[in-house]
């Protein structure tokens, strides 16, 4: 019992179960609704809203490339943007089969065999990238919780704290001086001695041309129409089953689960997000059985397949140096 509750082993058993909570709350929805109601709605979804959807992925990943593409050259890092497009891919790869999203840092080794830039300064840009991409969300995610207030009242305030908490931690990591004395506090008091050296250097070079904030807003306003494209295309799935959810509607209250499922319980979301999203329809009539396949559907469409993609990339990409991979894969376990 002592060893059980060891700080080690506690960590070591909180990391194995978290990402299970999830999974369990979805096999809980998928039992409550009924196995064969689920795959009668599933076979109801017409495959030509599923390729019309599946065809929007191509300008989504263009306009997402495009951005970071903006960000990596105010870092002066030099990627061609066939290159970018690949290691992205392969990034939302790992992101897609991770809790909260984490392996998304596995563009960072293969950033680092194209441009032989600093770990930290790599970290940073990947970083970057996802705020100012998932800045928009939250955004939106306010926006869909005011448009809830009349049913649910709370929503907003919470959407409202988790909105501003967001805005102040991107403000205090901004100023130099400020990140790296957090950083090296907490380098202090929680990381293991023998990794203590790594991760030092690795902070001295966070800071290495920062992007200007002023030079973030384009990327900002390019990440609103990918995220419109993103939910667009479940939502054009969601009309093949003839859901009565208005289209504006939709693409603000979807930003809600979204955000909901960034917390790192499970992968990719799965499970909190559908809960979340079969409360939200609830309001608007949409039947349990078809919010749970919208989403998994979309999930599938969004996320899996261009998940595949970087699948595919990540097979044929030559690997000329795999130590800096490795290292990253060490840290993200």
């Amino acid at each position: 019992m002592h060893k059980f509750f060891d700080k080690k082993n506690l960590i070591k058993y909180l990391k194995k179960f978290m990402p299970l909570i999830g999974i369990i709350i979805l096999v809980y929805l998928v039992v409550n609704i009924g196995t064969n109601e689920i795959v009668s709605t599933f076979l109801k979804i017409s495959p030509v809203y599923i390729a019309i959807a599946a065809f929007l992925t191509l300008p989504r990943l263009l306009i997402r490339n495009f951005e970071w593409q903006l960000i990596l050259r105010q870092q002066k890092i030099h990627v061609s943007s066939i290159k970018s497009l690949k290691i992205f891919l392969i990034g939302y790869f790992y992101g897609s089969i991770t809790p909260g999203y984490m392996g998304q840092l596995m563009r960072i080794p293969y950033l680092k065999d194209e441009t032989n830039e600093p770990v930290g300064k790599l970290f940073v840009n990947c970083v970057v990238e996802e705020a100012v991409h998932t800045l928009p969300l939250y955004c939106m995610m306010l926006i869909g919780a005011f448009l809830m207030i009349n049913k649910v009242p709370q929503a907003f305030p919470i959407a409202l704290v988790i909105f501003l908490a967001t805005i102040v931690l991107y403000i205090y990591f901004i100023k130099k001086e400020r990140g790296e004395k957090t950083f090296r506090f907490l380098i202090k008091f929680l990381i293991p001695k023998n990794v203590k050296p790594y991760l030092t250097k690795f902070v001295d070079t966070f800071y290495t041309d920062f992007p200007r904030i002023r030079k973030l807003i384009i990327p900002f306003l390019i990440s609103i129409p990918e995220w419109i494209l993103i939910y667009s295309q479940i939502y054009i799935l969601g009309l093949s089953l003839d859901i009565e959810v208005p289209y504006l509607a939709f693409l603000m209250l979807y930003p809600i689960a979204n955000v909901i499922a960034f917390i790192p319980i499970t992968s990719a979301g799965l499970g909190t997000r559908e809960a979340t999203l079969i409360f939200l329809f609830s309001f608007y009539g949409v039947a349990p059985e078809k919010t749970l396949v919208i989403s998994l559907a979309g999930h599938l469409i969004t996320d899996v397949l261009t998940g595949f993609y970087g699948f595919i990339v990540s097979l044929t990409e030559a690997r000329n140096n795999k130590k800096n991979r490795l290292d990253l894969e060490g840290i993200l376990e």
